[in-house]
């Protein structure tokens, strides 16, 4: 189990075998009872984002990123959270994390401007790329 805090992102690893008594601990405080489990916390100790299992490079970068993403936009920051979305569809266009990320730099923008224009932009990019997503489906209902 590894999990990252703050911006500072400060890695822990516990050991299945080596740190038994202390992965019981994480495993059910986190309700991670499988490893490889990572989760993205922010500073105030809550999980924003978890990834589960082994995932190829760009996927497992993606979803890093998404982490970071999710933690900027719940403190609400959102320049920064939009800027963090769309880097991933910019480089990992082809990742799991990608549809996602699309949906929620088109809502960081919402929020930062209310204004629809931002939400019917990403409806519309999602008929271009991610048709067959359930983000898609999500944003239908901007355009």
């Amino acid at each position: 189990m590894v999990k990252f805090v703050n911006e500072n992102f400060v890695p822990a690893r516990v050991h299945v075998k080596a740190d038994s008594a202390l992965y019981k601990k994480y495993s059910e405080q986190y309700q991670a009872p499988w490893t490889p489990t990572i989760l993205e916390l922010d500073a105030d100790g809550v999980e924003r984002h978890r990834i589960e299992g082994f995932l190829p490079n760009d996927d497992f970068l993606s979803q890093l990123m998404l982490g970071r993403a999710k933690i900027a936009f719940a403190h609400e920051q959102w320049d920064e959270a939009g800027q963090r979305f769309r880097e991933i569809v910019d480089k990992f266009p082809n990742a799991d994390a990608a549809p996602e990320a699309l949906y929620w730099a088109g809502v960081a923008s919402y929020k930062k401007t209310h204004d629809n224009a931002s939400l019917k932009e990403t409806g519309k990019a999602f008929t271009e790329r991610y048709q067959d997503t359930s983000w898609a489906k999500k944003a239908s209902v901007w355009r």
